[in-house]
């Protein structure tokens, strides 16, 4: 019996880490209006990303932008960390459309969805708009030899780039700065021009786009796909190649070298016919001039070379804010914002000697959106008050930043009250232990003064008592 347990409770541990990680597919609200995306989301605990399916086609709908995000959780010294790929889908037409059930297989798990019918309505108001597109580069075309005057397949000029888009040109040592590389192409001229051996390509551009002073916060991308959008009016397809957020840990510029992405190039038939190959294979390449970051100091401060850098607000909330004396309450602190989330530092408690703060459980939640790193961090202080009053939170602790908009340090501090009632207590601190029984017993001891020397008189008495009754034993046994 006891060997069954054994391997019982030896299943239950080997199998409690899959448990786990945890994979599932959600599926976006409905109805929605016609100018609102449809959403199909991977769920995913305590597990990277290695690789899935592509998400399903849905009929009247077509595929648009994906992003991710990244929650983690930790919580008694426990942490849980959640990642979200989303998958926007922009409605074509109002009326019902049935996403059929379907499969994703990730990471080699596969996961089934039940479907649903979307029900998409006429248009809202405020609708998005494009954002800003970088001026169109032009790059020299790559000119084959012309074999003679009349050739069988002949070269059409492409209008194609590529662009490395930098969101700023200088920013504070810390300060958030977006990279991302894009190819674009006419539209008219998705004949002309294809991918070439991409996979391996990319690996020897990311790591040229590697800065050694950085911590990057990248963006996921598992296939391109394109996206419209209006280039000096004209409609192209845009691929984004790579994204990136990068913060710059030093005064180091980041320099960014020319980068270089080879293309199949074909050339179009003179007279096409139907018992012929219309097009002849080639190769050009494409070229993305150098950049550079110029990275500032910030500006002189005692605090400096610590200080968190970013746009943040504060959001708290007390558990309870009417709390007896000894019985312990929670405050969460939460800076919210756009920065270096995973940087962020708590704050250092250094409230009235009538509370006392224990380490707090943290909570990060992070969303990679749009060439944006947004979300927050919670930091969960378990509170003891000690002696009865009104604390303002304010007075227990500060969290110091530097907005680089403002290029301004500022401060976050709390504005809660929180109110203790009762009386004090001067014994709470060993009354509200267990102690054991031992303490249990002092109130009944006697707390008479004991001579040093009464433990070693004590000996002594008995020594000699000892020693009586071994020759009265002596005497006896020779008698006998």
């Amino acid at each position: 019996m006891r060997l069954l347990i054994w391997l019982f409770f030896l299943l239950f541990v080997a199998a409690a880490p899959a448990r786990a990680q945890q994979i599932s597919i959600e599926l976006g609200k409905s109805p929605l209006p016609i100018n609102q995306y449809f959403t199909i989301s991977i769920r995913l605990q305590d597990q990277q990303l290695k690789e899935y399916t592509p998400f399903p086609q849905i009929q009247g709908f077509k595929k648009s932008s994906r992003y991710s995000s990244t929650k983690t959780i930790t919580t008694a010294g426990n942490t849980t960390t959640i990642l979200t790929i989303v998958q926007n889908y922009a409605p074509l037409e109002e009326g019902q459309h049935v996403l059929k059930p379907f499969s994703m297989k990730v990471n080699g798990q596969t996961v089934q969805s039940q479907g649903m019918t979307i029900q998409v309505t006429p248009m809202q108001a405020n609708a998005a708009q494009s954002p800003n597109l970088p001026d169109l580069i032009t790059d020299e075309e790559e000119q084959p030899a012309v074999v003679d005057e009349e050739p069988e397949f002949l070269d059409k000029e492409d209008k194609a780039f590529l662009n490395l888009y930098t969101s700023k040109k200088e920013v504070f040592v810390g300060e958030s700065v977006t990279i991302a590389l894009y190819f674009y192409l006419a539209e008219e001229d998705q004949r002309l021009l294809d991918f070439y051996d991409f996979a391996n390509q990319m690996t020897g551009i990311m790591r040229q786009l590697k800065q050694a002073n950085a911590w990057e916060e990248a963006f996921e991308f598992t296939e391109i796909s394109p996206e419209q959008v209006l280039v000096k009016g004209k409609p192209y397809l845009r691929f984004r190649l790579y994204e990136a957020v990068l913060y710059p840990i030093n005064l180091q510029d980041f320099r960014f070298p020319q980068l270089q992405l080879k293309m199949i190039k074909y050339r179009l038939a003179r007279n096409p016919n139907l018992l012929a190959e219309d097009r002849q294979e080639g190769y050009k390449t494409f070229y993305a001039p150098e950049r550079v970051v110029q990275v500032k100091e910030l500006p002189p401060h005692p605090l400096r070379n610590v200080v968190p850098v970013g746009r943040y607000r504060l959001q708290e909330r007390l558990t309870q804010q009417h709390v007896p004396v000894n019985k312990s309450f929670t405050y969460h602190f939460e800076v919210r914002g756009e920065g270096n989330l995973s940087a962020i530092m708590p704050p250092v408690p250094a409230g009235p000697p009538g509370l006392e703060f224990y380490p707090p459980d943290v909570r990060q939640d992070i969303t990679r959106r749009q060439g944006r790193v947004l979300g927050g961090k919670t930091f969960a202080f378990t509170v003891l008050p000690r002696e009865p009053g009104t604390y303002n939170m304010g007075q227990t602790m500060e969290w110091i930043y530097f907005d680089p908009v403002t290029a301004a340090y500022d401060t976050l501090r709390p504005v809660l009250l929180v109110h203790v009632t009762g009386a004090r207590d001067s014994d709470a601190l060993v009354l509200s232990r267990d102690l054991g029984a031992f303490y249990n017993i002092i109130e009944n001891e006697d707390n008479k003064l004991v001579s040093l020397h009464f433990f070693e008189e004590i000996r002594r008495y008995t020594n000699i008592v000892l020693f009586v009754l071994l020759a009265i034993t002596a005497f006896v046994f020779i008698k006998k």
